[in-house]
C-alpha cells in the first residue's frame, strides 16, 4: 500500500527548504508513515527493511537499540492492546539538520485496554533521524505518559493528579 502524504511532505521541487531532498529518503519516509498507520501483527516485521541494524528506539517506556528489539516492542503492543491505530496528522522537517536527514512526525494513537473497554488516546510526536543511506537511524517518541497514560491507572492516577493539583500554578 503506497501512502500519498499530501499535504504532509513538502514536494521536492518546492524552493522553500526544510524537506528531505533525496527521493529514496522521501520514499522511506512514505513507507515508514504509511506502515505506522496500518501496523498489524501481520506487517510488523517490516519496520526492520525500513530502519538500519542499529536503529535506536525510545518512548517513556523503552529505550533499545536494533530493529529485532524495534520490531519486539511493536509487536508486544499489538499484540497487549486492542484496536491499536496510529494516525500521522503533520510532518515537519528540521532546517538545521545535516541534509535534512531529521523530521518530526506529529500523531494520535488510539487503543482499548480490554475489548469492551473506553477508547484511549495520546499525542505525540516522533522525531526520525535518517542514516546517509535513507533508512531510519533513531525513533523519538515524545509524549506525556504521565498525563495521558499513568493518571487513567487506578491508585497511581490519583496520587499523579493529587502531586499535580499542589505542583499546578494557582495565580
Amino acid at each position: 500500500m503506497t501512502l500519498k502524504l499530501r499535504g504532509l511532505i513538502p514536494d521536492a521541487r518546492d524552493p522553500i527548504g526544510g524537506m528531505i531532498n533525496d527521493s529514496s529518503n522521501r520514499e522511506i519516509l512514505e513507507r515508514y508513515v504509511a506502515l505506522f498507520e496500518s501496523l498489524s501483527l501481520e506487517n510488523v516485521t517490516d519496520l526492520a527493511e525500513l530502519c538500519r541494524e542499529d536503529v535506536l528506539f525510545k518512548d517513556p517506556f523503552n529505550h533499545i537499540q536494533g530493529a529485532a528489539a524495534f520490531v519486539g516492542v511493536m509487536r508486544q503492543a499489538l499484540e497487549d492492546l486492542h484496536e491499536p491505530r496510529f494516525h500521522v496528522s503533520d510532518v515537519a522537517f528540521s532546517e538545521k539538520a545535516e541534509e535534512n536527514r531529521l523530521c518530526y512526525l506529529r500523531w494520535t494513537m488510539t487503543f482499548r485496554f480490554r475489548p469492551s473497554g473506553s477508547e484511549k488516546r495520546i499525542e505525540g510526536m516522533s522525531e526520525l533521524h535518517f542514516a546517509a543511506d535513507g533508512r531510519v537511524q533513531s525513533h523519538i517518541d515524545h509524549w506525556d505518559a504521565a498525563r495521558q497514560f499513568y493518571e487513567d491507572l487506578p491508585m497511581l492516577g490519583a496520587l499523579i493528579r493529587l502531586v499535580r493539583r499542589r505542583l499546578t500554578f494557582k495565580g
